[in-house]
């Protein structure tokens, strides 16, 4: 209550307050009859006891008539409410104010929906009226419970490891590969600023400035689309450091986490368990793997690889054919024929992958198509290898190891999805389970051009010391100093060691990405002036809130958020520009207005 003219907020007032005059600010949550009303603020509810006597008349008639949302003052007595009518449901429930004097600050017109957070409302309309979704008492946890964490974020990182909280430029250059960026024109004819994805190479730089450790919490810019749960400005937890290696980095971020946890999630215990990209897909089918429940993928080669099965010999013998399979517990009980349709449907549309459904049926037989060419000594080592009880459901597919993987993980997950909508307990919501991928490739073929590398991270990633040689034989062979952090199948943050060496970085960029290095001039320059071995990571501050807080988007973890097609649907952002603004920028729009509003 500093700084402010009222005596106490609408959340605090206890029994030990009785007798007390106070002064409350709030906004009207409930009326009822005249006779008394809820005013809420920030903190709570607090019970208003409206004057009946004719000496408070216009106290009355001024309360009475106020609609619900109007922001009022109250000055009154508190008092214990009467026996029989505490509410233990509200922290204030034991007390009431009887108002003496109170006054209209402002009055609210017809709402466009109610504020309570049991009233459904669309997103859309939610977003249009953002103001008043920020009244809600999730939306005030959310953002609450994230400026707490933040500021023991900076607690850590700058009173406790000495790091330096430096802000980068907004305005920059486009940098060569990731993800699409924003271009702001400029007064020069045809030159362009590009909105940064990260401040990457500020923070590479910032340690040949010699800062030793920055950190910042960056907001960053992606032209992604139309991608749900995704938003087009975000805000990443962006660390440097230098003289460090991977383990030291891990360290730093498990200390960090463990710090800044919220006291009502539970403690996290370190270190995190860590997992090699290849494991990571062979046994969850995805680099982000959800390890809050089994069904992992399992490889049964070698079990059928006897067998005279068409498929089976077809897809083994591809160089890297595979046959692997899930086991779905309980399948038979919790999912319908039309589930398990669903997800041999997905598997196929997805990922162009077949997909044949094995039952352990109650007398411990298997009911398949491959029980037909199965010997029973097979079948049972498939139930071995499986660990099949009865009536689980196993989902089996043959073919390329990766296809194969990543229909399977996306199985599993789905499956899980099922499970729980049928009732089994799968996945514990209550649980964090924090886990480090490392091991990535240094560069994958390009989805449209598979003779072509790019960067599995960006192109200042370093490669595994133990196979800086092949860089230059053979790339595609090369580990990279790259790290996840992943939470429950999410990844919330990501880094690595960086090149140091120009050469290196020139070679990277030229030979191996065919990419113009003239346009990092600036930062090989730099290389080459007594760069120190450095690495980082950026956690990514809203998807890590919104599992903290169990929020079903990221968008409630954020005051302003951008629709899932990047607009701004309370002010109607982007929106157009007249061809007088555009001049000095030497821009014209190539149609006619009318014509791409008809579009």
């Amino acid at each position: 209550n500093s700084f402010v003219v009222r005596t106490n907020t609408c959340g605090e007032l206890r029994s030990a307050h009785v007798g007390q005059k106070v002064t409350l600010f709030g906004w009207i949550q409930y009326q009822r009859q005249g006779l008394f009303l809820v005013l809420r603020d920030f903190q709570g509810l607090t019970q208003i006891i409206i004057p009946q006597d004719e000496a408070h008349s216009h106290v009355k008639k001024l309360l009475s008539n106020a609609p619900v949302e109007s922001v009022v003052r109250v000055t009154g007595i508190v008092s214990p409410r009467p026996p029989g009518q505490e509410n233990p449901k509200m922290p204030t429930g034991d007390i009431e104010v009887k108002a003496e004097t109170a006054e209209i600050l402002n009055f609210c017109k017809k709402l466009p929906f109610e504020i309570k957070d049991f009233i459904k409302k669309s997103e859309a309309l939610r977003m249009q009226y953002r103001y008043l979704d920020l009244r809600s008492f999730q939306l005030q946890h959310n953002l609450r419970l994230r400026s707490q964490v933040v500021m023991r974020m900076r607690e850590y990182l700058c009173n406790l490891h000495g790091f330096v909280d430096v802000e980068t430029p907004t305005l920059f250059k486009r940098t060569p590969g990731g993800a699409k960026e924003f271009v702001v024109p400029s007064r020069e004819a045809g030159k362009f600023y590009s909105l940064p994805q990260s401040p990457q190479q500020f923070k590479q730089l910032l340690m040949v400035g010699g800062l030793d450790r920055y950190f910042q919490v960056a907001r960053c810019y992606r032209d992604e689309g139309s991608r749900p749960d995704r938003q087009p400005e975000f805000t990443q937890i962006d660390i440097e450091m230098s003289f460090v290696d991977q383990a030291g980095i891990q360290r730093l971020i498990e200390g960090l986490l463990q710090y800044s946890w919220p006291e009502e999630r539970g403690f996290i215990s370190t270190p995190f368990p860590s997992m090699t990209y290849k494991e990571a897909l062979s046994q969850y089918g995805t680099d982000k793997p959800d390890t809050r429940f089994e069904m992992k993928i399992v490889d049964i080669s070698d079990v059928l690889r006897l067998s005279d099965i068409e498929f089976v010999q077809n897809a083994l013998s591809y160089p890297h054919g595979t046959i692997r399979a899930i086991c779905i517990p309980q399948g038979v009980r919790y999912l319908k024929n039309k589930d398990l349709e669903s997800l041999k449907e997905s598997a196929k549309s997805q990922f162009n992958q077949e997909i044949m459904e094995i039952i352990r049926r109650p007398d411990g037989s298997l009911k398949s198509l491959l029980t037909k060419v199965l010997g029973e000594k097979q079948q049972l080592e498939l139930i071995h290898a499986l660990n099949m009880q009865v009536d689980d459901v196993v989902l089996l597919a043959a073919g390329e190891h990766k296809q194969v993987c990543s229909a399977l993980g996306s199985l599993r997950l789905l499956g899980a999805i099922l499970l729980e909508t049928a009732g089994l307990a799968l996945r514990d919501p209550t649980a964090f389970h924090f886990l480090w991928v490392v091991d990535f490739p240094l560069f994958l073929p390009k989805a449209k051009n598979p003779t072509e590398l790019e960067s599995a991270h960006h192109p200042f990633t370093a490669p595994h010391p133990s196979d800086a040689s092949l860089l230059y034989s053979d790339p595609t062979k090369v580990r990279s100093q790259h790290y996840d952090l992943v939470l429950n199948g999410n990844e919330v943050g990501g880094g690595s060691i960086r090149i140091h060496s120009a050469e290196q970085q020139r070679f990277v960029l030229e030979k191996v990405l065919k990419e113009d290095s003239e346009v990092l001039s600036h930062l090989l320059e730099a290389l080459e002036l007594g760069a120190p071995p450095h690495g980082g990571i950026a956690l990514g501050l809203d998807r890590l809130i919104s599992l903290i807080v169990d929020a079903p988007s990221i968008r409630d973890v954020i005051a302003f958020p951008k629709s899932f097609r990047g607009r701004d649907l309370m002010a109607n952002a982007p929106d157009y520009v007249t061809p007088e603004e555009l001049e000095p920028y030497h821009i014209q729009v190539s149609w006619p207005l009318e014509e791409k509003e008809a579009n």
